[in-house]
């Protein structure tokens, strides 16, 4: 069975190449993906059937062998920094919680930063 890795995929047109590795390039479709899986990142090892198309070769029954390190979680925060953006947050959320307390929405200059730090603590968490 021939192995190679992802050249790329797009899992709204639904189909991608891989990169043999003898060497050449192999169209995939989306339904020759394992069940459950929708996309395919780039870099990732696999291993396929192979069968030759009107344009040349197509990808057959695609099986993940192995994920890419991912970069994301290479660079997650320290634990020790985390502890003190999530400080900081609950100063920020004390402010907010004050505004809901007086029966008045969050003024902007509160809203905005307090936000802005809750998305990046969720991203960081989800990891």
């Amino acid at each position: 069975m021939p192995t190679g890795k992802v050249k790329w995929y797009d899992a709204e047109k639904g189909f991608g190449f891989l990169s043999k590795d003898e060497g050449g390039d192999v169209y995939v479709r989306a339904d020759a993906l394992p069940s459950g899986v929708t996309t395919l990142k780039s870099g990732t090892r696999v291993e396929f059937g192979l069968v030759q198309g009107r344009k040349g070769d197509q990808a057959l029954q695609v099986k993940l062998v192995d994920a890419p390190p991912s970069v994301s979680r290479a660079t997650r925060k320290k634990p020790a920094d985390m502890v003190n953006i999530i400080e900081d947050l609950y100063g920020l959320l004390e402010n907010v919680e004050k505004s809901y307390r007086n029966g008045r929405h969050p003024d902007a200059k509160v809203a905005k930063p307090t936000a802005k730090v809750l998305r990046a603590l969720a991203d960081e968490l989800e990891l």
